[in-house]
């Protein structure tokens, strides 16, 4: 579990960012944080990726305090995270060295075995001995994804992280996204495109230098004038379940990635009740 406990940051020139903040993250959840441009999302995933450390509060990683220099290494091989620039995080001209980076510096064992496992899971494999530079934007930030998951932490942190990138890639690094997800990892998603909330198990909005509210997706619909006020654009699929309820028309959201929204959305439209 990850723990924030009192947790504040302010920069050297006294420019506070973050206020207080109190929250616990459960393993096997994932998580969107959003809001507006300086709102702190990066400052907070920052902090919690050991990144920066708190000016007041403390952040626990399964009990290891972030501002702790004896548990560096530790956090290391528990947390790792993907940012916004594909191009960013990619040190190597090689694939497969560049995946092999941080395993050398962690002096974690079976290197080409992770490796290998890795970029199957991002269905980039076939791509092991290839140069980066031949890659899309796309591509390039699956595998900095696969470059986090070969170490294989408990905690993976995306900074805005299909910014960048097309729709069709957008689409694949989501795909990769519900895939970690079922097999239990802890995902901390920070994004700025309001679409991608739906991903997530729970929704966490930032403003004022706090999280200023926090609910499951569940609660999405009730919880629509929390993401007006912070001026939060409403994503266009709840736009239209929201319209239908107005007319009385009720949708059952059982999943809530896009295609089983509008599959339902269209389903329900087709229903004799409301021709």
């Amino acid at each position: 579990m990850i723990e924030l406990k009192n947790v504040s940051f302010q920069y050297k020139n006294g420019n506070r960012i973050l206020e207080n903040i109190n929250l616990e993250i459960h393993e096997g959840e994932m998580i969107s944080v959003i809001g507006k441009n300086g709102a702190g999302k990066s400052t907070l995933i920052n902090l919690l990726a050991g990144i920066t450390k708190p000016n007041e509060g403390d952040i626990l990683m399964d009990g290891l305090n972030t501002k702790s220099k004896k548990n560096f290494m530790e956090l290391r091989k528990k947390v790792g995270i993907v940012f916004q620039n594909p191009e960013s995080q990619i040190l190597f001209p090689n694939v497969y060295d560049d995946l092999g980076f941080a395993l050398k510096n962690l002096n974690l064992e079976n290197r080409k075995d992770r490796i290998e496992n890795a970029l199957d899971i991002v269905n980039m494999k076939k791509f092991v001995q290839k140069d980066s530079y031949e890659l899309s934007l796309g591509q390039k930030q699956r595998i900095n994804i696969a470059s986090v998951l070969a170490v294989k932490p408990k905690y993976i942190i995306l900074d805005e992280p299909t910014t960048m990138i097309d729709s069709n890639e957008k689409e694949n690094v989501y795909e990769v996204l519900r895939s970690l997800k079922e097999e239990g990892y802890t995902i901390i998603f920070v994004t700025n495109q309001v679409n991608e909330i739906l991903l997530s198990d729970k929704i966490f909005i930032m403003k004022d230098k706090q999280i200023k509210y926090a609910f499951a997706k569940e609660a999405l619909i009730e919880n629509v004038g929390l993401l007006k006020e912070c001026d939060i654009k409403i994503p266009e699929m709840l736009e239209l379940v929201l319209k239908l309820k107005e007319n009385d028309i009720s949708v059952n959201l059982k999943e809530w990635t896009i295609p089983e929204m509008i599959s339902e959305i269209v389903r329900v439209c087709k229903n004799e009740k409301y021709h």
